[in-house]
């Protein structure tokens, strides 16, 4: 076959070159594997270097001088150009990156797979081009398989098959030296096996990478939580908020001493129109009935349909309600909304004041429906983080909204208070982006001037979007978390701060209003990174200048989700607090303030 100008010129690199071009391939590789989660235009140049060098690599002499055929041309060429389209378009995102990558992979495995195949190969041969094709494959099927094509897969795919290349490319050098030197005779024709199925083992442990990779790989696409025709709203549902549409018995995680059900309900949407949603009610197993209500808003679960906490393995842990069976010993009921778009059709309103609100408040109305139930009609309402703040939201609404649900209290644990602040903050933390992909997304599903094109740089779009989609739960997650952390060394998500123009506008829109008239108490950790202290504290002054009855605790030494454990000093004070609240007991007025 006739040589191409570029062929015949890599063909005549000296093996000194050759041989220094596969060991820079090994230690990029290495380089690539150590650190996939580089910042994007890092890992694009690492990218882009190491194509090229896989490029030369596919063009170095072997063994057989048979073996260089038209396949490693085409397959020698792809790298090369994909190299050199990487390296000059260094802005390329993500997601075009591992495509590119995965195809390329795929390409030069097929080409392998076939010259396994041609006449005349021994079968040494067969088996060592047969298994680094076949590896090659499998590994650029892993590079396309992932939603969003993280940094980390795709790093640890390509770093893995610069390392096995330049090895391979080593190897052949070595052993082309050694038969050059090596006189006839017995001592080589015995060697001359040994040294052959040498490359063959080289091939056969890259399967076995490619298999392990595989392995590691699908328990992490595995989504947990399966959403079943109960959430499916029915055709001509109630037109009014706070109906109950239907409702079935749950057990999973729930107390011995209680029975629940799952219950699917109409509530009011952010367009005003009657939406569904769902939740859960648990209610103690022995007594008189009449029991007054716990109104719990879960803490963050994620923004998908699956996410939410009725479908989890631990439906209430899972939101941070770590106390359900003493609230059944105290002999109250819990209901405990999903929120819109968790469980029922979406989006979810995350962050999105009212109709959180509304959510909470018609769960409570719809669960009276339940006969079996037979709730009472005093209700405290409890909510954590994300729930802290739909807390704070009903408690303002809950007199022209819902006035027949006879709210004593609202008791907002860390809540998501400050939108804007939340999450020009959230994105400094370890893993917060997280909560800043479930945040963008909501405001961008719901405010169609809110787009990712304005706020998201492109190189972070697909990773944000594809975090959306992941519950906090789904195994897949620790991907989302190493691929947020993989953008520590480029700029932040943000291309412009999320506290300006429209988005700016509609999360200022979404803090909790200063009209709440029921018994407040706010519970913050003092060690807390998500929603940090001093935000909250500027919150509460904005409260007391409202001249708004407020009793706000800090906790030194506690953390966001920590300061709701079973074991933080807020969990007595909370029982204690809303026995009071139950009792009808009056608050002492005005703005209070302690530290625990």
């Amino acid at each position: 076959m006739r040589r191409l100008p570029l062929a015949r010129f890599l063909e005549r690199i000296p093996p000194w070159l050759r041989a220094v071009i596969a060991a820079a391939s090994v230690v990029l590789g290495v380089v690539i594997v150590i650190r996939p989660t580089s910042a994007l235009g890092v890992l694009a140049v690492l990218l882009g270097g190491g194509m090229i060098l896989a490029g030369i690599l596919e063009f170095a002499p072997t063994e057989d001088e048979s073996e260089r055929a038209w396949w490693r041309t085409v397959a020698a060429a792809g790298w090369l150009l994909g190299g050199v389209f990487i390296l000059l378009w260094p802005g390329i995102t993500v997601r075009a990156v591992a495509v590119l990558v995965g195809l390329l992979l795929i390409l030069s495995g097929a080409l392998g797979v076939i010259a396994a195949f041609r006449r005349g190969r021994t079968w040494d041969a067969r088996v060592a081009d047969g298994a680094f094709g076949a590896s090659g494959i499998v590994f650029g099927v892993l590079a396309l398989f992932w939603p969003d094509i993280t940094l980390l897969v795709v790093g640890v795919v390509f770093g893995a098959r610069l390392i096995m290349d330049g090895i391979r490319g080593l190897w052949a050098i070595a052993r082309r030296r050694r038969r050059d030197r090596a006189a006839v005779g017995p001592t080589a024709t015995a060697s001359a096996p040994r040294r052959r199925w040498g490359r063959t083992a080289l091939g056969i442990g890259s399967v076995a990478l490619a298999v392990t990779a595989v392995l590691v790989s699908l328990p992490l696409r595995e989504v947990p939580a399966v959403v079943d025709d109960f959430y499916a709203a029915p055709r001509g549902i109630p037109d009014e908020p706070g109906r109950l549409i239907r409702a079935e018995a749950f057990d999973r995680d729930v107390p011995v001493t209680a029975q629940a059900w799952r219950i699917l309900y109409t509530t009011t949407g952010v367009d005003g129109e009657v939406r569904a949603a769902s939740g859960l009610v648990v209610v103690p197993l022995e007594g008189d009935g009449d029991w007054p209500v716990i109104d719990w808003n879960h803490g963050t679960t994620g923004f998908a349909q699956h996410c939410a906490p009725s479908l989890n393995a631990d439906p209430f842990a899972v939101g941070a309600m770590y106390v359900l069976p003493r609230v059944i010993r105290e002999g109250w009921a819990l209901v405990a909304t999903d929120y819109i778009g968790l469980g029922t059709e979406g989006p979810h309103p995350y962050l999105i004041g009212p109709p959180s609100a509304h959510a909470s408040l018609d769960a409570v109305r719809a669960a009276r429906e339940l006969e079996d139930a037979d709730l009472g009609g005093r209700t405290v309402i409890w909510g954590h983080s994300q729930g802290g703040g739909a807390a704070l939201w009903a408690g303002a609404l809950a007199r022209t909204y819902a006035p027949e649900v006879w709210v004593q209290g609202v008791a907002a644990l860390a809540p998501a208070s400050d939108p804007p602040a939340l999450v020009d903050h959230v994105t400094e933390v370890t893993a917060g982006s997280i909560f800043a992909s479930f945040a963008f997304a909501s405001f961008s599903a719901i405010y169609p001037d809110v787009t990712y094109r304005d706020y998201i740089r492109p190189g972070a779009q697909e990773v944000l979007r594809a975090m959306s989609e992941r519950c906090l739960t789904d195994p897949a997650t620790i991907v989302s978390v190493i691929a947020a952390l993989g953008q520590s060394g480029d700029p932040a998500l943000f291309s412009r701060s999320p506290q300006i123009g429209v988005l700016g506008r509609h999360l200022r829109a979404n803090i909790p209003p200063d009209t709440i008239t029921a018994p407040l108490l706010i519970g913050q950790g003092g060690s807390d990174t998500v929603v940090v202290p001093v935000t909250q504290s500027v919150f509460v002054d904005r409260l007391c200048r409202a001249e708004v009855d407020v009793d706000y605790r800090t906790y030194a030494g506690f953390q966001h989700a920590a300061v709701v454990e079973g074991y933080s000093p807020l969990i007595p004070e909370l029982f204690e607090w809303t026995r009071a609240r139950f009792a009808g007991e009056p608050t002492e007025r005005g703005c209070l303030r302690s530290e625990r």
